[in-house]
């Protein structure tokens, strides 16, 4: 309880950072020194915020360093975010910062709530499960935005630790864990000509429902490759739309785990927020299937 305590309170001070962060820009874009430090991106190549709160689409990170800001800058952003699905929602907030245009820190906060199925499993109604996400990423080689003419693509690597509040009830669903690291590598190329960017990830994991469920089970308690793919498509400087597909693996035999898919369209009015709309597609969650519908997120930042 006192580890999930400090990370709780670590993902409150960097919301907190976050915003003040969104002010001190607001301040210098009226001619303070510091905005020379910031914002040098083109509109969207920062991606948006992910679930697990590294930069990317909705569902999967991308190699592309959170935040817009470019080689020898910083930036910040602050995101909240709302999944509703037949049976179950997911509130998402989080915090992440990119220096360099090589490093990236994030954190994140889940928080799922069972809703009625809850009181079925004897859980009790709305019963919720609590997970912290504390990420990090580093540009490997590669720029996605200023490499276009070569084929060789942003090539990222990135760890995420998670942390789930219940214990005692995963492990008597068979999890093995209630912690964990997955570790992914992507690679991310923006065509701006074609106004494509297209990315593939493998993340490895033992998470169950990305650690909603704990990690590792009575099938599988060993990490798993899994392959997570993004496509998106410019249709302006401020919109874009695309797809995700984010493979899953399958640990706990009490509760069948099926693939992702999501569709996007994400509109960013200024570099300081976006807001993504997706349907999303999960498949089979604890033991309701065929569960989608709507993700929602916001973004504030530079």
């Amino acid at each position: 309880m006192h580890k999930f305590r400090r990370q709780k309170l670590l993902l409150v001070g960097a919301l907190a950072l976050a915003g003040g962060l969104v002010s001190l820009q607001a301040i210098a874009a009226d001619g303070g020194d510091p905005a020379d430090n910031v914002s040098g991106k083109l509109l969207l190549t920062g991606g948006v915020s992910q679930i697990e709160g590294s930069a990317g689409g909705g569902l999967t990170p991308w190699a592309l360093i959170g935040s817009y800001g470019t080689q020898g800058q910083f930036g910040a952003n602050a995101f909240y975010t709302r999944v509703n699905v037949q049976d179950y929602h997911l509130d998402d907030a989080g915090a992440m910062f990119g220096i360099d245009n090589r490093v990236e820190f994030s954190v994140a906060q889940q928080r799922f709530d069972t809703e009625d199925v809850g009181a079925a499993l004897g859980l009790g109604r709305g019963f919720s499960f609590r997970q912290n996400v504390i990420g990090v990423k580093v540009r490997l080689f590669g720029d996605a935005v200023l490499d276009q003419d070569s084929w060789l693509p942003q090539v990222s690597v990135g760890m995420q630790y998670k942390s789930n509040d219940q214990g005692a009830v995963l492990h008597a669903i068979g999890a093995k864990s209630d912690h964990s690291t997955d570790y992914y590598i992507s690679a991310t190329k923006l065509f701006l000509s074609q106004s494509l960017l297209l990315d593939a990830t493998v993340r490895f994991t033992k998470a169950n429902q990305i650690g909603i469920l704990g990690f590792g089970g009575d099938k599988n308690d060993s990490y798993q490759a899994e392959f997570e793919g993004s496509v998106a498509y410019l249709l302006s400087r401020n919109w874009a739309i695309g797809a995700e597909y984010r493979q899953k693996p399958n640990n706990l035999g009490i509760a069948k785990e099926d693939d992702w898919y999501d569709a996007f369209v994400a509109w960013a009015p200024t570099k300081h927020v976006s807001l993504t709309l997706a349907y999303a597609n999960l498949g089979n969650v604890v033991i309701k299937d065929n569960q989608h519908g709507l993700y929602a997120s916001v973004q504030v930042g530079f």
